[in-house]
């Protein structure tokens, strides 16, 4: 008990030592923005201040596979709300993310400094979403969607909504997939999903009182839609993907090496 509760405070110590490196770098950038009077490209700062943060919240992350260069599409499964500084240490990007996570403390503000597109479910709103993704990635820009449309609790990978990858074959960039997997003493974690009612803040004070925890980030081999291509069925083979590429990491928990397998890839349409 006494070795949770020191973990938990020198962790929230670090985490909040990092937030406020973090906003100060924010602050900074906005001030040289005004001052310039124009805007400025922010993912490599958040990249810097994402793998902070990840590190300081005790996930240990190993990356395989190499990161398509250009704009492009990201598709990953989603487990949690630490997948976004887990991913977003790994990869320039920006994110997609739901509207309500604006108005979380600090990390709301953060989110939106570093270029977040907060989007309202519902009410009509999938177009416009999809355009902005078209717009941003013809900016030269990459974005990460996660279109199960919700968590999971890490083993499975949920149906995909096909609507947003369509984003991609508009902009004419290639869609790369990503298997993100916790694993925690050789087994999958049962701690970091975020699923159902749970509350933010309690589940990270469940995460920073137990000892690190491996996450391991699959790139996969990227996909390029063709116009002449299905998208639902492009959709429905990088799922899969997905979760090969997850069930890989967790089959691989037993391996002496504990080196995930090496990523599934699958080629649609490639030029």
């Amino acid at each position: 008990m006494l070795m949770r509760q020191c973990r938990l405070i020198s962790r929230l110590a670090l985490f909040g030592f990092a937030l406020l490196i973090c906003s100060l770098i924010a602050g900074a950038v906005s001030i040289i923005e005004w001052l310039i009077r124009r805007d400025i490209d922010r993912t490599p700062f958040a990249r810097f201040c994402f793998a902070t943060a990840a590190h300081c919240l005790g996930f240990r992350v190993h990356q395989q596979g190499r990161v398509e260069q250009g704009p492009v599409l990201l598709v990953s499964n989603h487990i949690s709300w630490s997948d976004i500084p887990i991913l977003g240490g790994v990869v320039k990007l920006r994110f997609l993310s739901k509207i309500e996570v604006r108005n979380w403390p600090v990390i709301g503000w953060l989110a939106a400094q570093a270029g977040t597109l907060f989007i309202r479910r519902g009410g009509g709103q999938a177009r416009m979403t999809r355009d902005t993704i078209a717009e941003t990635l013809a900016s030269g820009q990459s974005v990460l969607v996660f279109p199960e449309g919700t968590t999971s609790v890490g083993i499975t990978v949920l149906p995909f909504h096909s609507r947003l990858l369509s984003a991609a074959q508009e902009a004419g960039v290639p869609i790369q997939p990503i298997s993100i997997g916790y694993r925690r003493s050789g087994h999958p974690d049962h701690l970091a999903p975020f699923i159902g009612d749970d509350i933010f803040q309690s589940h990270l004070l469940r995460l920073l009182r137990e000892p690190a925890v491996e996450v391991i980030v699959t790139m996969h081999a990227p996909v390029r839609i063709r116009t002449e291509d299905d998208l639902s069925s492009v959709t429905c083979r990088i799922q899969q993907t997905i979760q090969q590429g997850l069930s890989a990491i967790h089959s691989s928990a037993d391996d002496r090496s504990g080196k995930p397998a090496e990523p599934a890839g699958i080629h649609v349409g490639d030029t």
